[in-house]
């Protein structure tokens, strides 16, 4: 018996530092029928490179320096603590992509799974120390070589692998779907998923006929929202949509072996051929 989706609506950075779009994320999420809401955990001193942390950008909130900006638009532990409660009222459940060994730290206290993002991947002592705080641990291909992917499997054994094209947003051609296929054979002792980020539902749909039991989408409120995940995120219609058309193609894929009738067909039978 195939086991059922784990959905993933991945929040991220989309909330821009404010704990009420989180909510509004966290309400979406939950609505739509998704297992779990996602947002990225990170130390910006450690995770923004050196050549960058005085670069000026452009931001909602004038012009300021990347690392600076970075910082605003991360919470805390107070935020978190509040996120938590919120969306354990909201019946979703609520984790992070770590970035760096202090936020393995913080977001230990909270349970629940842990995901390595595909730009960290190569980091294995990383990777080694997030496997050892986490019961689950999720981690994401894009932008690696098999051989890059092979050396994180055997460094952190993690739960769940997931296939996932690191552009943003993906050109379907680049997706390689075929890819979880693979996957699922070269690691059948590990959940296969697909994390997408192209526009679009139709290409997660196709990866979760191809195997994916785990599926990870960006969402947000409004693609016009500020940010660079936004135009590649998944709207609320949209993400009802995605949620429904999983669950349908879960009852549809029944069927594997000799064929045989049933249901409304038998009834179909009987009236065209008497038996």
């Amino acid at each position: 018996m195939r086991k059922k989706v784990k959905i993933i609506a991945e929040a991220g950075i989309n909330h821009n530092g404010s704990v009420g779009i989180a909510k509004k994320l966290i309400d979406i999420s939950a609505f739509s029928g998704c297992d779990y809401v996602k947002l990225q955990k990170r130390t910006p001193d450690i995770c923004v490179p050196e050549n960058q942390k005085s670069v000026l950008r452009d931001t909602p909130w004038g012009v300021m320096k990347y690392l600076d900006y970075k910082k605003k638009i991360e919470f805390g532990k107070e935020e978190y603590d509040e996120l938590h409660s919120y969306a354990n009222d909201k019946g979703i459940e609520i984790f992070a992509s770590v970035w760096d060994k202090p936020s393995v730290d913080f977001m230990k206290r909270y349970g629940g799974p842990m995901k390595i993002g595909s730009a960290l991947i190569t980091n294995l002592d990383l990777c080694r120390y997030a496997r050892d705080n986490t019961d689950q641990l999720i981690i994401s291909t894009g932008m690696s070589t098999e051989q890059e992917v092979e050396e994180c499997m055997e460094a952190c054994n993690p739960d769940v692998i997931m296939h996932t094209n690191s552009s943003y947003p993906t050109a379907v051609e680049d997706i390689k779907l075929e890819y979880i296929s693979w996957m699922r054979k070269r690691w059948g002792n590990c959940e296969v998923g697909y994390s997408g980020h192209e526009f679009g539902l139709s290409t997660t749909f196709a990866s979760v006929a191809l195997g994916a039991t785990w599926v990870e989408r960006h969402i947000t409120i409004d693609r016009d929202m500020w940010g660079s995940d936004q135009r590649s995120s998944v709207e609320p219609v949209g993400l009802i949509k995605l949620v429904k058309g999983i669950r349908d193609i879960e009852k549809a894929l029944g069927g594997y072996g000799p064929r045989h009738c049933n249901g409304s067909e038998l009834l179909k039978r009987k009236s065209l051929r008497g038996k």
